[in-house]
């Protein structure tokens, strides 16, 4: 399935919300401080798959989101859990993308 408008705000709403997720844990005003966190939201970023959107942040993989209505588990938009670089946790949704509330659960670590 590919990537509609509607997934692309989602997922832009979600960068937000691991951008500020960071930028609440890296609270200093020095210089070394905000350089990481411009380094930090510079290394959000997401690949497209046929089952799932790769989160990943720095090289390493965050969160994946189901990109098929046709998962017999899961629903469209729900947050997995990444249980490697390349394959999400298939226990339990942590959230789905288009539910606010389910955002607010994100940390920069992970869902």
């Amino acid at each position: 399935m590919k990537t509609t408008k509607e997934m692309t705000t989602a997922i832009d709403n979600l960068y937000e919300v691991m951008k500020a997720s960071y930028n609440r844990f890296m609270k200093g005003d020095d210089d070394i401080s905000a350089e990481m966190r411009e380094e930090f939201a510079a290394s959000v970023s997401h690949a497209v798959g046929n089952k799932y959107i790769a989160i990943r942040t720095g090289g390493g993989a965050h969160s994946f989101i189901v990109n098929t209505d046709k998962d017999k588990k899961f629903a469209y938009g729900d947050i997995l859990k990444a249980a490697g670089h390349k394959a999400p946790a298939r226990n339990f949704a942590r959230g789905n993308i288009f539910v606010n509330e389910d955002l607010t659960k994100i940390a920069w670590t992970g869902a």
